[in-house]
C-alpha cells in the first residue's frame, strides 16, 4: 500500500480547518496602516509548524477568561503571510502561480519563519525556472542571499555568475545601480573570470555613472571632476590589481586617470613597477585557460582537479590548463548504463562527476583510460592504471571539504560492464544499474571518500573530458621579435583565438607536423632551463621560429600541450 496516497487528503482537512471560522483560538494582525489585515488560526498548528511563531505564542499565552491570543507582525505583507499560513497548514504550495517578486517575498518570510524545507525548495524553483529574472536583478540576489546563510543555493548561483559568465553583471542594463559595497565584493574575489584590465575599464565606468554630470573626456576633467571621480572610487581602487596590467594596458588606459589614484603609495610604486624590465605578473587565483560546462561544480572545483591530475600540492600554481568538455549528462542523455557506454566507451581521460541526491555532497573520479563495455554479452573487465583516483566534497560550497583517494590496486583501477555506469575498484565508486542508485564501499583505493558505506541515490552524474589546450613559451616569441609576435597574434585571433597580451606570452595553438612540435620543445626546455636569454634563444632558433609562423597561416589554429 502507498502510505502517502491519503495526505492530500489530509492536506486539504487542514486546510478546511484554517477556514472554519468556528474553533480558531488566535487571531494575527498582519502590516502597517493603512493596509491591515486580521488573520484566524490555531495555536496548537502554528506551535509546531513555526519555530518563529512558537516564540511569540510563548509570550502571549492564552487566558482564562476565555480572551483569544492577539499577536502583530508588522514586518510582513497581508497577501505574502496568506501564502505562508495556507503551507502553514496544508504542506503545500504552488509556486507557479505567483510573481518572481511574490516568491522572493516568501522565501525572506519563509526564513523568517523558520520553515527551513519552504526555504531549500523555493531556492531549487527559482535557479531552475528564474534565472533570467535573477540575472536582471542581481543586485537584490546577491545581497540578501548573502544576508542570510539558510539562502545557500542562491549564494551558490550568484557565485557560480561572477565566475563563469560576468558579463552578464558587468554589461547589464542595471550595472551603474550596483551599490559600492557589492562592486567592492565582486572585483575582490579571486575567482572573478575577468582580466584585470575589464576590471578597471569597468570600475572607472561605474564612477562615471555615480555623477552623470563629469564630462564623458577625460582631457576636459577640471580638477574637481578628477576630484568627484576619485571620490566615487575610492573603495575600489585598493582591490584591482594594477600589477596584472601590461605596460600598454598601464599608459593607455590608467595613466590618463593616475590624479584619481593614491599618489604617495599606490601611483608612485606602479611607476616604479612598470619601469622594471624584470617585473612579473600575479594573476587572479582562477584563470580562464580552465573551461568547464557543468552543473555540479564550479570552476574552484575544477582548479583542484586539475592538480590532482598533474600531482600537484594544493598551494602550487597550476602547469598545464585544461578545458573540461562536457561529454555525458545525465539528466540530457538518460541515466541508464547503456547510454553512458554509448557516448563515452572509446572515450580517454575522462572526469566522472556526480551530485548525490537530498545532499550538498559531490563525488567523482578521474579515468586517464578508455571506458569500455562488450555490447553482445556480459564479460566484465577492469583497467589497469596507476593514475586515476577518486574524490569527494562533502559540502560542494566547501572547495577544502575534499577527500583525495588514489587507486592503490593498479590493475583493478576501473571496472567496465554493459551493465553498470562509470565504476572504480571493486565497488570503490560504482553506478548501478538504471535506478541510479550509487554504491562507494571497497578496497582498491587508499580511502572511503564517504562516510556512510550505504547506497544513496543520484540527483545528476557529468562525464567529462579533460585535455591540456596550452603551452606558454612566456615571452620568447614576443622578445625575439615584436613584429613577429604581433603578426602572429594577429592570426590567431583572426582565426577565432582569444586576445593575447604580450606579459601572458604566446599561447602556440596548432596542430602540425612533428619536426615543429620538435622545435618547440627544444625551445621551451631551453628556456626554462635559464642557461639562454630569450634573446640568444631568438637568434638560434630565429629561422624555425619564422617557419612556424608562416605556416600558422595553412593550419587550422588549435591548442596543443607541449607536456606529454
Amino acid at each position: 500500500m502507498n502510505d502517502d496516497k491519503f495526505l492530500p487528503k489530509l492536506s486539504q482537512n487542514l486546510l478546511d480547518i484554517l477556514n472554519d471560522e468556528e474553533y480558531y483560538d488566535v487571531t494575527i494582525e498582519v502590516g502597517n496602516d493603512p493596509y491591515i489585515k486580521i488573520f484566524r488560526a490555531h495555536m496548537v498548528i502554528l506551535h509546531y509548524r513555526s519555530t518563529y511563531l512558537r516564540r511569540i505564542l510563548s509570550t502571549n499565552k492564552k487566558k482564562n477568561d476565555g480572551t483569544l491570543v492577539h499577536i502583530k507582525l508588522s514586518n510582513i505583507l497581508p497577501e505574502i503571510f496568506q501564502i505562508i499560513l495556507r503551507y502553514i497548514y496544508s504542506g503545500r504550495i504552488s509556486l507557479e502561480e505567483y510573481d518572481t517578486s511574490d516568491i522572493i517575498n516568501v522565501l525572506f518570510a519563509a526564513s523568517e519563519f523558520g520553515l527551513q524545507e519552504l526555504i531549500v525548495d523555493i531556492q531549487s524553483f527559482l535557479v531552475e525556472t528564474k534565472a533570467d529574472w535573477m540575472e536582471s536583478n542581481f543586485n537584490l540576489i546577491y545581497q540578501t542571499s548573502f544576508e542570510n546563510d539558510s539562502f545557500l543555493e542562491l549564494q551558490k548561483f550568484c557565485t557560480d555568475l561572477t565566475s563563469k559568465e560576468p558579463d552578464k553583471i558587468f554589461k547589464s542594463p542595471n550595472f551603474s545601480s550596483i551599490p559600492e559595497n557589492l562592486l567592492v565584493s565582486l572585483i575582490q574575489s579571486d575567482y572573478l573570470q575577468m582580466s584585470e584590465i575589464q576590471v578597471w575599464e569597468h570600475v572607472l565606468k561605474w564612477g562615471l555613472s555615480q555623477s552623470p554630470e563629469l564630462p564623458s573626456d577625460t582631457t576636459n576633467f577640471s580638477k574637481e571632476d578628477f576630484k568627484t571621480l576619485k571620490n566615487n572610487v575610492r573603495q575600489c581602487i585598493p582591490f584591482i590589481r594594477f600589477h596584472n596590467l601590461s605596460s600598454e594596458e598601464f599608459s593607455d588606459k590608467v595613466l590618463p586617470y593616475r590624479k584619481i589614484l593614491p599618489k604617495d603609495l599606490l601611483y608612485e610604486d606602479l611607476l616604479k613597477y612598470f619601469m622594471n624590465p624584470n617585473k612579473k605578473s600575479k594573476p587572479r587565483m582562477i584563470t580562464k585557460e580552465i573551461d568547464i560546462d557543468s552543473k555540479i561544480i564550479t570552476i574552484q572545483h575544477a582548479e583542484l582537479i586539475s592538480k590532482w591530475i598533474d600531482r600537484l600540492e594544493i598551494k602550487d600554481e597550476i602547469k598545464n590548463s585544461y578545458k573540461f568538455q562536457l561529454l555525458f549528462r545525465g539528466s540530457r542523455d538518460g541515466f541508464t548504463p547503456k547510454t553512458f557506454h554509448e557516448i563515452c566507451d572509446n572515450q580517454f581521460r575522462t572526469i566522472t562527476i556526480i551530485k548525490v541526491k537530498y545532499s550538498n555532497e559531490i563525488l567523482g573520479g578521474y579515468n586517464p583510460i578508455a571506458w569500455e563495455s562488450n555490447e553482445f554479452d556480459e564479460e566484465e573487465s577492469f583497467g589497469t592504471t596507476k593514475d586515476s583516483f577518486i574524490f569527494s566534497f562533502k559540502n560542494s560550497d566547501d572547495i577544502e571539504s575534499y577527500i583525495l583517494s588514489r587507486v592503490i590496486n593498479e590493475e583493478f583501477a576501473t571496472y567496465n560492464h554493459i551493465s553498470f555506469g562509470p565504476s572504480f575498484g571493486f565497488g570503490d565508486l560504482d553506478l548501478c544499474g538504471d535506478t541510479g542508485r550509487c554504491n562507494c564501499n571497497g578496497i582498491d583505493y587508499e580511502k572511503q571518500i564517504r562516510e556512510s558505506s550505504g547506497k544513496f541515490s543520484v540527483e545528476e552524474y557529468e562525464i567529462t573530458s579533460s585535455r591540456e589546450i596550452y603551452c606558454e613559451l612566456n615571452n620568447v616569441l614576443w622578445e625575439y621579435d615584436m613584429w613577429s609576435a604581433k603578426s602572429l597574434r594577429a592570426n590567431i585571433i583572426s582565426k577565432g583565438g582569444r586576445r593575447l597580451s604580450d606579459s601572458d606570452g604566446i599561447r602556440v595553438m596548432f596542430d602540425t607536423a612533428p619536426k615543429r612540435t620538435i622545435l618547440l620543445r627544444d625551445v621551451k626546455k631551453e628556456h626554462e632551463s635559464g642557461t639562454s636569454s630569450s634573446k640568444d634563444i631568438g637568434e638560434k632558433y630565429g629561422d624555425g621560429l619564422n617557419e612556424f609562423l608562416h605556416d600558422c597561416h595553412d593550419y587550422t589554429m588549435k591548442w596543443i600541450a607541449i607536456r606529454q
